[in-house]
């Protein structure tokens, strides 16, 4: 059974995605800049034979039915509620095996490091990619609901610098492995320090 990598797409409509970027670069081009940026992860690492893929879409509805995303990868509807709810019914109702979940707006994602993950798995619980500000541009459990913790993502202080340690908090005695720091876009200064590592 091949393990599932969970790429989360929004929509890209001005004022709906890279908000805090689109205060820089204005509404329209932070959109621009989610829609391609998105397109280039997909084709990087939604191909890859060695996993399967899955585009986790939002706004449900209208996901499902976007003619932005490839129609050949599959779909599933992220559903309500915070960042923690949506990828916690990904681990609890998703395929069986190991699931790895990415956001979309992390440049530098190459199918080397999600290989790493899937191979982090293999001798611990629970996988993450930290990102530079606390947070996380991946997680990824072992055998996806089997290991789900019952009170996971339980007070996780999302969009802080303390997202990940709340994250681990919340897993017990899971054996956590950490794979490489990449940065996320949420501003311009983001975006800059990305382009200057190219």
């Amino acid at each position: 059974m091949k393990p599932t990598l969970f790429i989360m797409v929004k929509e890209p409509h001005p004022g709906r995605v890279k908000t805090r970027l689109g205060r820089d670069l204005g509404l329209t081009s932070a959109a621009w800049w989610f829609r391609h940026q998105t397109r280039k992860l997909i084709r990087a690492v939604g191909y890859d034979p060695r996993w399967q893929t899955v585009l986790a879409v939002s706004p449900d509805i209208e996901g499902l039915k976007s003619r932005i995303w490839p129609a050949d990868l599959p779909r599933w509807a992220q559903g309500q509620g915070d960042l923690g709810d949506r990828m916690g019914r990904i681990f609890c109702e998703g395929p069986l095996g190991s699931i790895v979940i990415v956001g979309a707006d992390i440049p530098n994602i190459t199918p080397h490091l999600i290989n790493k993950a899937f191979r982090a798995l293999g001798n611990h619980d629970a996988v993450f990619g930290p990102a530079p500000d606390g947070g996380y541009w991946l997680i990824g459990l072992k055998n996806g609901v089997n290991a789900v913790p019952s009170k996971m993502f339980e007070n996780v202080r999302w969009s802080t610098e303390h997202a990940l340690s709340d994250t681990i908090a919340t897993l017990g005695d899971m054996r956590v492995a950490m794979i490489d720091t990449l940065q996320d876009v949420d501003t311009i200064r983001d975006l800059d320090g990305i382009n200057q590592q190219s």
